[in-house]
């Protein structure tokens, strides 16, 4: 059978094709810095660097790039030409190794939290080899774009990569040492987070969303009534896919192949004109580079097919949000997946082993985890339309759970106990992978041979969610280990179990198989001593809390400086947005809701005055009375919407005049977004009523029905 790029067209220049193109000694220094993180000399990167621009060229590319993940949680890149001068002055194509390995694009207007001063202003990306280098198409012009770090001159990271890459050396650190411990006879097995990133988003006509300005700058609808009609017939998830759709997503999937992301699955999701794309798993660091990838491509093939692609995680009110389910695992170097419970008596050990190691670092880290998926946009979706809430959990499946009860409770593990447990586990592999009924309301479920943390937004980079996963794991696995250690090689199934106790207690609290979006639930959560924070300034401060800034940076994730950047970034961007979207809001009242309304308010004033001039039945005095009303109903409504504008104009004054960017981010949250959803409110009424031939921005029936 032919492979995925010979039948489409490989763009991407990885290890498969370089084993043919480079000399054994340089291609087994490349395997081994992509594998093990040595370091490749100068005239191997000449030869690597020299063989990547013939194959670039050969592909119609005449400029490279570093391309890199800031902290916008976009991409960049900053091209430079293969052209250099001979020493006759004589233009011809080169490209160095040193170019390959290092470039320096400055990049300064990026966010860096503080960490770059006008003295150390310069910016470095460094090649990531793990990562294949691929050649991506804007219009008709090739760029050869290599995978990258960005740093400051300083050496602070200033990207989403680094702190993964970080977190990744730290799970493979702690993980290879549990499988040493548990089983020595396999020798030294190197460990990856493995990563399949589903991805939710919207289609829209372009023509229509070119007339909305808050989808152009916001990406989500400021305003915009419900439509008699939304996803309550559920006739749209898992629907006949239409054909302009069908023929994007077959395109879509023809460009991700091209450039070595493996698309698997696409179908129609819940709300109307909602989609979703899943890949292969592959490793977490290239899963993510893929991923920013994917989101790129949907917006440009949506594009050229007249559509518009939003990947905001709550484009329209009242429907589903979109988010990317996040599905994590561990993968040894041997193949063996650690979370597969297997029928093997030591694979179950393992599998119980690293289970236990997850499930207590969501319990010891959960807040942590809650703060990375902490955006303006996720702020909308968290907590209902399958999005589970920003209380952390960890979903099991009665059989498995009841597992770990039994671990917990005993008292001793005699033989009858172990009888039990194992017992247990032999029958996993008869349920096949699925030994648990999935949970949809879930933030962490697992789901047979993995876990799937659904609540990552669907326009969020997903690096640092999957960094505080690895990080958190290893850090109950180097404790985990610590016990283990003490048995001094007495390894059994009683021993482990007896090592495993202590954390099986203490993460009980956040195990729950119920309904997450239950009022029940969240009552139960606090008496648990569960966090719950509901927006994004909330659920950012943790990054203040000393013991978790001891914990990421003991593991050398990221250093204290590194961690204030990205935390006054991220509560700097927060604020930024809602002031974009409540200075967007008032220009929108003003321009596309009071004048229609104004007009369509004389319209019915005249009408009723001249019925009033023809009124004398006293049928005709009724129905006067009637539409009296109604234009009474609507100057209300224009007055509603007028006072909640002014209201509105002095808090974003007010909330824009805050110098300190928590209590501004705070501000934002819990002073101005309130009152903007209440001068919505007031909008959206006056849209119900006012002609609909007058009404300038298309409506939620257009945007969601029309295509």
């Amino acid at each position: 059978m032919a492979s995925s790029s010979e039948i489409f067209g490989s763009h991407v220049y990885d290890l498969q094709t370089m084993r043919k193109k480079l000399p054994g000694a340089t291609f087994v220094a490349l395997k081994s810095a992509v594998e093990d993180g040595a370091p490749i000399d100068e005239s191997h990167a000449n030869v690597i660097a020299h063989s990547m621009m013939e194959w670039a060229v050969s592909m119609g590319c005449t400029h490279y790039t570093h391309w890199f993940q800031p902290m916008t949680g976009l991409t960049a890149q900053k091209h430079d030409a293969f052209l250099d001068m001979d020493a006759n002055m004589q233009p011809i194509e080169r490209f160095t190794g040193a170019q390959l390995i290092q470039g320096e694009p400055d990049a300064s207007s990026f966010p860096s939290g503080g960490m770059r001063s006008t003295f150390e202003a310069r910016g470095y990306t460094a090649w990531d080899p793990s990562s294949p280098v691929f050649i991506m198409t804007n219009g008709n012009v090739p760029v050869l774009c290599i995978p990258s770090v960005f740093f400051s001159y300083t050496g602070h990271a200033l990207d989403k990569k680094t702190p993964l890459m970080r977190s990744m050396k730290a799970l493979d650190k702690a993980a290879s040492r549990a499988l040493a411990l548990l089983s020595p006879d396999r020798g030294r097995l190197r460990v990856q987070a493995t990563v399949g990133c589903e991805q939710e988003y919207f289609l829209v006509d372009r023509k229509l969303y070119e007339k909305r300005p808050d989808l152009i700058m916001a990406g989500r609808t400021l305003l915009g009534c419900r439509p008699a009609k939304g996803q309550q017939m559920e006739d749209h998830y898992f629907g006949s896919i239409k054909n302009r759709v069908l023929e994007f997503m077959n395109e879509l999937e023809t460009r991700l192949y091209r450039l070595g992301v493996p698309s698997k699955t696409r179908h129609n999701e819940v709300a109307p004109h909602q989609f979703e794309t899943a890949p292969f798993f592959e490793t977490a660091n290239l899963a993510a580079d893929h991923n920013q990838v994917t989101m790129e491509m949907i917006k440009k093939v949506a594009a050229e097919f007249g559509l518009a692609a939003l990947l905001h995680e709550k484009p329209f009110a009242d429907v589903n949000g979109s988010g990317k389910h996040v599905n994590w695992s561990m993968l040894a170097s041997n193949g063996s997946n650690l979370l597969e419970p297997g029928h093997e008596p030591h694979r179950n050990l393992i599998f119980l082993y690293f289970l236990v190691a997850v499930v207590d670092a969501i319990h010891q880290r959960g807040s942590v985890l809650r703060s990375t998926i902490a955006t303006a946009g996720n702020d909308h979706r968290l907590g209902a339309n399958e999005a589970p809430p920003a209380i952390m959990s960890v979903f099991l499946g009665s059989h498995v759970s009841g597992i770990l009860d039994k671990i917990g409770t005993a008292s001793d593990f005699s033989e009858q106990i172990m009888e039990s447990i194992d017992l247990g586990l032999a029958q996993l592999p008869d349920i096949k992978k699925d030994p648990t009924d999935r949970n949809r309301t879930s933030p962490f479920a697992f789901t047979g041979n993995k876990f799937e943390f659904r609540a990552v937004g669907s326009g969020q980079s997903i690096s640092i969610a999957v960094a505080i996963i690895n990080a958190a794991v290893a850090d109950s696995l180097n404790e985990m280990n610590q016990a283990l250690e003490k048995l001094d090689g007495k390894i059994d199934e009683k021993s482990v179990c007896q090592v495993l106790r202590p954390f099986v207690e203490r993460s009980k609290a956040i195990q729950f198989e119920g309904n997450n979006y239950s009022e029940e639930w969240a009552q139960e959560a606090a008496k648990r001593g569960l966090s719950n924070l509901k927006n994004t300034p909330r659920a950012l401060s943790i990054w203040e809390d000393a013991d978790t800034r001891a914990f990421i940076s003991g593991l050398d994730v990221l250093s204290e400086e590194e961690m204030d950047a990205r935390y006054s970034v991220r509560l700097e961007h927060y604020a930024k947005m809602l002031l974009i979207e409540a200075s967007l809001m008032l220009r929108m009242i003003d321009n596309y809701v009071l004048p229609p309304s104004f007009r369509y308010q004389r319209d019915v004033a005249d009408s009723v005055g001249e019925l009033e001039e023809l009124a004398g039945s006293a049928g005709m005095k009724a129905a006067l009375g009637q539409q009296t009303q109604y234009l009474e109903k609507l100057a209300v409504c224009i007055g509603d919407a007028l006072a909640g504008r002014e209201c509105l104009e002095t808090l974003v004054d007010e909330v824009s005049g805050i110098e300190d960017e928590k209590e501004q981010a705070l501000a934002c949250a819990e002073k101005l977004f309130p009152h903007m959803e209440k001068a919505r409110a007031a909008c959206d009424e006056l849209e119900t009523l006012v002609d609909a031939g007058s009404w300038p921005l298309p409506s939620y029936h257009e945007l969601l029905f029309l295509m």
